[in-house]
């Protein structure tokens, strides 16, 4: 059986995937298959795939059904204990997958490891080292712009980012898939703390490198589409994974980081997109599911509050 399936979600990649792809190929390590899941490119990418990568299993769907989705079909065409998750617009370094592979079969309770992002046109600045969440509603890089030569020592962290991590199969089947009521964002936040409930962990892997450009589709880092999003999905991830009283408990906080950001994307002429945005997460908390509470996870959910409580503290990125 093969050990690892990579699974690249792709949507107007072109400009890309074949650059992502080359550098997989490039890798020592070789016990992996390649799946592309393509959300009804209109550039042509998915023909790229096609043509030029006759050993690439290609997915192609009817629409652009979000990142989660396509993930979840990737995971339907794969059997391998090992799921990593790579956005079509990175490059990873020799010994990435081998990194990843290695860091997460060391420790059974292990979900899921992050890579070290490198941003691809400004490599001596971080992208992310991990993801981090605090009482304020806030998921955010670790690192983010910081220098790229740092962050050297494996670390727990929140949660991974989706846009290159690894993932253990049998977890994932326990705590369940990507949550396609994301559509994009936030998604890798949402898994990650379903498995942090669940007592399992989440690290970062320093020696697992890939470089990642970085909103290559939606083109910008604030874009209204990306901030309605966020803004619906950041609203949705508190009232799925957070029991009532520990809402009431992080109140507070959570009005403080709802207000400060709807400060700043009004300061900055996205203010209507984020209201929206929160508008659409409190009719999407209506329509979904919370992730069942159960006392035998007490001891977890009072872990991952004191994370919570000292992520207020942490310097942000920039």
């Amino acid at each position: 059986m093969i050990e690892v399936s990579i699974i690249i979600p792709n949507y107007n990649g072109a400009n890309f995937i074949k650059e992502c792809i080359d550098s997989l190929k490039a890798q020592s390590y070789r016990d992996y298959e390649i799946i592309v899941v393509d959300n009804d490119s209109k550039d042509g990418s998915a023909d790229i795939v096609e043509k030029e990568y006759t050993d690439v299993l290609l997915k192609r769907l009817d629409q652009n059904y979000g990142f989660s989705r396509a993930v979840n079909e990737g995971l339907r065409m794969s059997e391998a204990p090992f799921v990593l998750l790579l956005n079509s617009d990175t490059r990873v370094e020799e010994g990435f997958v081998e990194a990843l592979v290695s860091a997460i079969k060391g420790d059974e309770s292990i979900f899921s490891v992050a890579s070290k992002m490198i941003q691809m046109k400004e490599p001596a600045k971080l992208d992310g080292a991990g993801d981090l969440y605090s009482a304020f509603g806030w998921a955010y890089a670790r690192g983010k712009g910081r220098s790229s030569s740092g962050y050297t020592r494996p670390a727990r962290v929140f949660a991974a980012c989706g846009g290159a991590a690894i993932y253990r199969r049998s977890i994932l089947d326990e705590i369940g898939w990507f949550d396609e009521f994301h559509f994009a964002y936030l998604e890798d936040t949402d898994i990650g703390y379903r498995a942090r409930i669940m007592g399992y962990k989440n690290i970062y892997c320093p020696g697992a490198k890939v470089y990642h450009v970085g909103s290559g589709v939606t083109g910008s880092r604030y874009n209204d589409f990306k901030i309605r999003l966020s803004a619906r999905n950041n609203m949705y991830v508190i009232m799925k994974n957070m029991p009532v009283l520990q809402i009431i408990i992080n109140l507070p906080f959570l009005l403080i980081g709802f207000m400060v950001k709807a400060l700043f994307f009004i300061m900055i002429g996205h203010g209507r997109a984020y209201l929206s945005g929160l508008k659409r997460g409190y009719i999407l908390c209506r329509q979904a599911r919370k992730f069942p509470y159960s006392s035998v996870n007490l001891k977890n959910y009072f872990v991952i509050q004191l994370e919570l409580w000292l992520n207020l503290f942490r310097r942000l990125p920039g």
